[in-house]
């Protein structure tokens, strides 16, 4: 009998819930079989005007609210172009302390470009993504895709070189490989954002060419074929108008031109104005009310310009409320594609397999620049007693520079790794010279006397059979530091002094750069070694120690034309108004010519060229041959060419194509990249190696036309290994 009404009770219970649920069937906006604009739009009916002002700003220093009432949730966001930082305060900028919000530390995104290898981007942004989606994180804000205009900007590092095109390729699957992980990437900083120095006011001023040719291909390329679902604007200004509600690039550019349906949305502090913001297509506000930086007013969160202000102008109608919808439309979509989807997946961290793509960045990454009479590599036992001297071979560089500080789980010093790969008793270790703590706004002194550390540096030195010095950069305040710019190109902390003096004590001496920038470089000549090396995160030691003492052999190349001396770089060479700007302007007076595109049309030689990286084997290259000579706009060009690895040790080359038209009808460079790849080869190996080159891509951004043109002329493509050094031409003709 207790059994029957049991039983009883329960088909009451289910009749009654299945009535309650054929009356109130399941909302359209949380039924993932509908399609997604469908959704959004039944989303947006529901919510009420203050809950929609609501999801269009912060709600603590990072993240924004959401919607509780409809369960929509909310959305975190991370700093993290080279690794997910470490958690903060609800409300200031302190670090919140907690012991499970370490990560991987990666290379720097210089370092990165400097690999030239877009499948290594890929795994990049998949891991950053895997570290990301398992710390409940919806947006990572990175990569930045800024372009490399001189070696003093302060966030160069966190940037992929000089060149349009290496960043564009770069770019696409590092957001692919984050967003597969149902994280989105935010595109930074949009755009102009090329120097620290006064970045909160500057204006820039540039040519619609320039914009076209050299600042915008790597923002196009991440949102057209990257797809990339939030953009970052930058603190500048460009025309006189603030970027992160700029009417041309949001309005015109990005949204109505390429198509762009993510989320526009400012770096922490760069709104100034409702009217703008609410016009000028600004989705998500974020740190605003603060510097950006360090102080701000508690909880401001409701009086950021996009939050009650724009609500009591839509409520007067000043502002029509269709301004806001469309914003909401774009938050509510990246919702769907981060915490509303319920199939992404899990993610991970700190796993064998992120170790190991930090490391193999880094070893793909380290440059080799000079190596004569074979200094490099230093095979083990080949010397007893190695000196390992400077500050960068135990200074911890994954913190300090801003918001790209990182707290990883571990970082092997490049003296761990010296030590690990050659044994503690051949390796002595002297500081030489000594920095401060990383500082976001002063520089702060080291504690330590300057002199004595030199005379122990010679000392060491002089005692030793090999010197490697560890100098460069750090991420302190003027150095690789968002915020403001180095003060000039030389080596800090009395470095180039040191190493003078180390030299003279023990001329068997290497040099190890450690930074994001160019540096000058006043005693290359009496060095055999030198080699560039990067922010290499948490495997910085392995991999550097494995690209000292041959077991990998380098294959980077740099990202960045390194000038012999400031005023030959094409920011500085016209002065104070190209470099840092005069009364609050700027005119980028070098237009489209930066970097090698500069030195190659002046004929400027450089220290190192643009694509240059040497290896401990050597490449024979073949005649380049093409798949016919005449094309026309809507074809590519199949360039072919055998190339050999002449040496006795495995290796890569990083090919390069350059093309150059014969007689333009405006000033085009010398030459400029078009094609890349990476190839790997055995002792003795040789390989037919294809590059497939569209044909649009000669085309030119004409300003009358406000397009792309195309000319009918005679182009050669320069298969080289830098920007310097051409192997072998073809020429074609392109008839329209």
């Amino acid at each position: 009998m207790k059994h029957t009404l049991v039983t009883l009770f329960s088909v009451m219970l289910l009749t009654l819930t299945s009535r309650s649920l054929a009356q109130e069937p399941l909302p359209v906006y949380l039924d993932d079989s509908q399609p997604v604009e469908a959704r959004i739009e039944d989303a947006l009916s529901r919510m009420t005007l203050k809950e929609k002002i609501a999801i269009i700003h912060a709600q603590s220093k990072f993240s924004a609210p959401g919607c509780p009432r409809l369960g929509i949730p909310e959305l975190w966001l991370s700093d993290g172009p080279h690794g997910v930082r470490m958690e903060f305060v609800w409300d200031d900028w302190n670090h919140a302390d907690w012991t499970n919000d370490s990560c991987t530390a990666y290379p720097a995104l210089t370092c990165l470009a400097a690999t030239f290898n877009p499948d290594l981007a890929f795994r990049y942004g998949n891991a950053i993504g895997q570290e990301a989606r398992y710390r409940k994180k919806d947006i990572i804000l990175g990569p930045g895709v800024n372009i490399y205009r001189t070696p003093l900007s302060g966030r160069n590092f966190e940037y992929m070189g000089e060149d349009p095109y290496l960043s564009s390729r770069m770019v696409v699957p590092y957001v692919k490989g984050m967003q597969q992980n149902g994280v989105a990437a935010c595109l930074k900083h949009f755009a102009l954002n090329n120097q620290e120095k006064n970045r909160d006011n500057i204006n820039v001023e540039v040519s619609d060419r320039a914009l076209r040719e050299i600042y915008l291909p790597a923002f196009k390329a991440g949102v057209q074929e990257g797809g990339v679902w939030a953009i970052m604007g930058s603190y500048n200004k460009f025309r006189g108008q603030y970027c992160s509600h700029n009417e041309i690039l949001i309005n015109q550019i990005l949204k109505k031109e390429w198509g762009f349906d993510g989320v526009m949305l400012t770096d922490w502090g760069s709104a100034h104005d409702t009217d703008e913001a609410a016009r000028n297509g600004l989705d998500l506000e974020m740190g605003s009310w603060t510097n950006g930086l360090t102080w701000g007013v508690s909880s401001a969160y409701d009086n950021y310009y996009l939050a009650q202000p724009f609500l009591k102008k839509i409520e007067s109608g000043e502002l029509p409320e269709s301004l806001l919808d469309e914003k909401v439309r774009r938050v509510l979509r990246l919702c769907f594609r981060t915490n509303m989807n319920r199939n992404r997946p899990y993610g991970c961290k700190l796993t064998p397999e992120h170790t190991e793509i930090a490391r193999r960045v880094a070893e793909e990454g380290i440059v080799l620049l000079k190596n004569e009479n074979h200094f490099f590599p230093i095979a083990p036992g080949r010397y007893q007693k190695i000196a390992v001297i400077g500050e960068n071979a135990v200074k911890r560089l994954s913190e300090g520079g801003g918001s790209s500080e990182l707290k990883p789980q571990k970082e092997i010093s490049p003296l761990e790794g010296m030590i690990e790969k050659y044994g503690r008793e051949h390796i002595v270790f002297t500081l030489g010279y000594a920095s401060g703590a990383p500082n976001y706004s002063n520089e702060l002194p080291s504690g330590l006397d300057a002199d004595s550390l030199v005379r122990e540096a010679v000392k060491v030195a002089r005692e030793a059979d090999v010197v490697l010095f560890f100098g460069g950069l750090n991420k302190n305040f003027q150095q690789d530091c968002e915020g403001d710019d180095r003060r000039n190109m030389d080596l800090p902390f009395g470095q180039n002094e040191l190493i003078e003096r180390i030299i003279e004590a023990n001329p068997n001496t290497g040099i190890i750069l450690i930074s994001g920038n160019a540096v000058s470089m006043p005693w290359l000549s009496q060095v055999d070694g030198l080699i560039q090396s990067w922010y290499l995160g948490s495997q910085g030691g392995p991999a550097t120690a494995n690209v000292i003492s041959g077991e990998v052999n380098p294959s980077g190349k740099l990202p960045f034309t390194i000038p012999v001396k400031l005023e030959d770089n094409s920011a500085h060479y016209f002065g104070e108004e190209s470099y840092p700007g005069v009364n609050g302007t700027q005119y980028y007076k070098d237009d489209i010519l930066v970097g090698y595109r500069w030195h190659d049309t002046r004929n400027i030689k450089p220290q190192f060229p643009f694509g240059y990286g040497l290896s401990y084997t050597t490449f024979r290259y073949g005649k380049a041959h093409t798949d016919k000579k005449n094309y026309t706009a809507d074809e590519s060009v199949k360039l072919t060419f055998t190339l050999k690895n002449s040496g006795a040790k495995a290796g890569a080359e990083t090919v390069q194509v350059y093309m150059s038209q014969k007689k333009p009808s405006v000033l085009r460079p010398v030459k400029e990249l078009k094609a890349f790849k990476k190839v790997y080869l055995q002792p003795g190996e040789e390989q037919v190696v294809e590059l497939e080159i569209p044909v649009q891509s000669f085309a030119f951004y004409d300003e009358g036309l406000g397009d792309w043109k195309l000319e009918n002329d005679k182009y050669t493509l320069h298969v080289a290994s830098s920007s310097r050094k051409i192997h072998s031409t073809a020429t074609i003709e392109v008839n329209n």
